[in-house]
């Protein structure tokens, strides 16, 4: 039987384009900024690490140093934590096949989250399969419509998801400015009396290195009756007695009711934490979407991040060397005539100029040089309008040699570029 007319389709609307792709194919275009780094061999993005050595890796055939990695405690080659990985493989298998809320959660998995929160010294721990699904499922989790989410503008993407899928309302301070964000508390305090209010922010935060002012915000959370949460992703592990972070590191542990944290990072795995009083993490776990639908961390990811926590609690020298570099490189960087901004963490961001081309060749001079680093120009909101940087990020495991060698590479392609030497920065 012939089909109805209504069903024969219109070759003209086949072939034609949808306009949703429209800016994929601007975005791909011969002239656009992707195709013309590429066609000059300067792409930074997406290169294939063909073998990891903690502060070495092997690209395109070539050893070069590794000073763009969260590797911090330089432990994702450290032969103990490897054979932990292989162990957890070989009694569980290699993935859960189901959400913690079903058939995922493992005695592993409750081993670490007791850890986690006696390591955190607070009640309780949830586990998440990746850190960016913490700070969305925890941020969805906690929050109702008619709250109020107070965001610095500088925070990670990751937050910044959390607050577009909670039905709460997001007012955004300016970052690092608290008289903003008084303002915007007593506005809701006059406007919405019956709002709950959430302030969060990055503990370190991932592009400047700077850390979060918690005592001031722990004095505004406290006088305007709202909860604090802490993205401490480049904070546990890195700062604060022990490594255990932001709030720590300022003595106001009982003062932050939330802090999250990733295991992509000085844990050496992948996955994420939020810590917190029990019945609060109660709650997220049974009210997170963002938990009860997703696979549960796999069990190597958990046993790596077991050991890690071992070997952070055994080797504390390696958090007293991690700042001793840090501080070496900052200063390094200084001297040779860089501008590093206001970093006070492993994070040291050089910035390098104002055109994306240019940083491309930056960082592509530093590679033939044998330093790898992470190229940040703004796209998506990672660094300011009209700014380039070169991310530099180190481990505890740096010898004084690579230090050296790194930054003399700099210094070279710096004087090369014209960034130092003759006043531009």
């Amino acid at each position: 039987m012939q089909r109805p007319d209504t069903l024969h389709a219109d070759a003209s609307m086949i072939t034609s384009e949808p306009s949703l792709f429209a800016k994929a194919r601007a975005f791909m275009a011969p002239g656009a900024l992707l195709a013309q780094a590429r066609s000059a061999d300067l792409y930074p993005y997406f290169r294939a690490i063909q073998r990891n050595k903690g502060t070495r890796a092997i690209i395109s055939g070539r050893e070069v140093i590794m000073a763009g990695s969260n590797n911090y405690l330089g432990l994702t080659s450290d032969e103990r934590v490897r054979e932990a990985a292989k162990q957890a493989i070989s009694q569980y298998g290699t993935g859960c096949t189901g959400s913690r809320f079903l058939n995922g959660t493992l005695d592993i998995h409750l081993e670490l989250e007791a850890r986690l929160a006696e390591f955190m010294d607070k009640e309780a721990c949830i586990l998440f399969s990746t850190g960016y699904m913490t700070n969305m499922g925890v941020i969805q989790g906690v929050t109702s419509k008619n709250d109020i989410i107070f965001s610095d503008k500088d925070n990670h993407a990751c937050i910044v998801a959390g607050t577009q899928v909670s039905p709460a309302d997001t007012w955004r301070y300016r970052h690092f400015d608290l008289v903003h964000l008084r303002r915007l508390l007593e506005k809701a305090e006059a406007e919405r009396p019956e709002s709950d209010r959430l302030i969060v922010t990055d503990g370190v935060f991932s592009m400047s290195g700077r850390i979060a002012p918690v005592p001031e915000l722990t004095n505004l959370a406290a006088e305007f009756d709202a909860v604090l949460m802490l993205d401490d992703a480049h904070a546990v592990g890195v700062i604060g007695p022990g490594g255990r972070g932001s709030a720590a590191y300022f003595g106001l542990e009982d003062a932050v009711q939330l802090t999250t944290g990733t295991f992509s990072k000085s844990f050496s795995s992948l996955g994420g934490f939020a810590v917190g009083d029990y019945d609060v993490i109660e709650y997220i776990r049974h009210m997170s979407p963002a938990h009860i639908f997703s696979a549960s961390m796999p069990p190597g990811n958990v046993a790596t991040v077991l050991k890690c926590l071992d070997i952070l609690n055994e080797e504390t020298w390696r958090l007293e060397r991690l700042w001793e570099i840090s501080s070496y490189m900052r200063d390094g960087f200084r001297d040779a005539g860089f501008n590093v901004w206001t970093s006070e963490a492993p994070i040291i961001p050089v910035v390098v100029g104002n055109e994306m081309m240019s940083a491309f060749q930056f960082w592509t001079d530093l590679l033939d040089e044998g330093v790898f680093v992470n190229p940040v120009v703004p796209w998506r909101g990672a660094v300011p309008k009209g700014l380039a940087i070169m991310r530099t990020s180190y481990m505890a495991t740096h010898t004084d040699e690579d230090l050296d060698f790194i930054l003399e590479a700099f210094r070279r392609v710096g004087r090369r570029h014209g960034v130092v030497g003759n006043g531009m920065i």
